[in-house]
């Protein structure tokens, strides 16, 4: 979970648009941020597996 000052931070509107920082709507994670979906990696699994996310299956083969 990230500091709610670096969540903070990252929500407002930057001076230059190249200096945007994408982080995890529910955790705050800044690394492997999915953008279509708004959502680091590790939160991203944990909703799959649960079935929230629709469209997405875990893989078998």
């Amino acid at each position: 979970m990230a500091k709610k000052s670096v969540i903070a931070r990252a929500n407002k509107k930057p001076k230059f648009s190249s200096r945007i920082v994408r982080r995890c709507f529910k955790c705050g994670r800044g690394r492997a941020y999915m953008s279509e979906f708004g959502l680091c990696r590790i939160c991203f699994r944990e909703l799959a597996n649960e079935g929230k996310i629709p469209g997405i299956k875990k893989s078998s083969w």
